[in-house]
């Protein structure tokens, strides 16, 4: 009984390492980025809504309306991407292209209808320079763009492959059976997921502390 015991002290904890050593670096990297871009928009949000409750108070203000028009884009985004890897089990790299193409297309709408909702907390007179909260809103918003600006270009990039691979039935085939192409395209819903998980986040806490 006794080595019996022994045997299992620390398996547990032994094959939680094990699991951890199989994630590929990628991937890894990738988890690692997410839990800073975490920490820093926690930072800032926790920075805004003290200066929102303890130096301004409350004030109603305009909220920009395309804000609530940004939020739908990227949720549509989130589930257009989410279909990505389904496609690509099926290999059916037509609709492949065309998720991608529109999450694209979605995800550069979200970005327009940011700098549209910042020209419009401009006209309604909260200006970047004028500090307290107001400022925290527009650099927020646009270090979450840049972000996901970074999620475009592994999405161009993943697209230029797809692109590549369909315009021959050897490369089609190479490309579908590819693990790393599967693992690709897995992050790079992850990433958007996330970015949209954030985005969410973010925006309800300026619809709620805007009043």
């Amino acid at each position: 009984m006794e080595p019996d015991k022994k045997n299992t002290i620390g398996t547990s904890q032994s094959s939680t390492f094990s699991r951890i050593e199989k994630v590929h670096p990628f991937l890894m990297m990738l988890y690692l980025v997410m839990v800073g871009v975490s920490v820093l928009f926690l930072i800032l949000m926790v920075a805004y809504i003290r200066t929102r409750l303890l130096e301004e108070g409350p004030i109603n203000r305009h909220f920009p309306k395309f804000f609530s028009f940004s939020t739908i884009l990227i949720l549509c985004s989130s589930f257009v991407v989410s279909r990505s890897p389904y496609f690509y089990r099926k290999d059916d790299l037509l609709k492949l292209k065309i998720t991608l193409w529109a999450t694209l297309i979605l995800g550069m709408g979200f970005v327009w209808s940011q700098i549209a909702g910042w020209r419009e907390m401009a006209m309604n007179g909260i200006a970047f320079q004028g500090g307290g909260s107001g400022t925290y809103i527009y650099l927020i918003s646009a270090l979450h763009s840049v972000h996901l600006l970074g999620g475009f270009v592994y999405l161009a990039y993943i697209l230029l492959k797809t692109l590549h691979a369909s315009l021959n039935p050897i490369r089609t085939l190479v490309f579908i059976r590819n693990p790393y192409r599967r693992q690709q395209v897995n992050m790079l819903c992850t990433y958007w997921h996330f970015m949209d998980i954030l985005w969410v986040s973010i925006y309800l806490v300026f619809l709620f502390f805007n009043y």
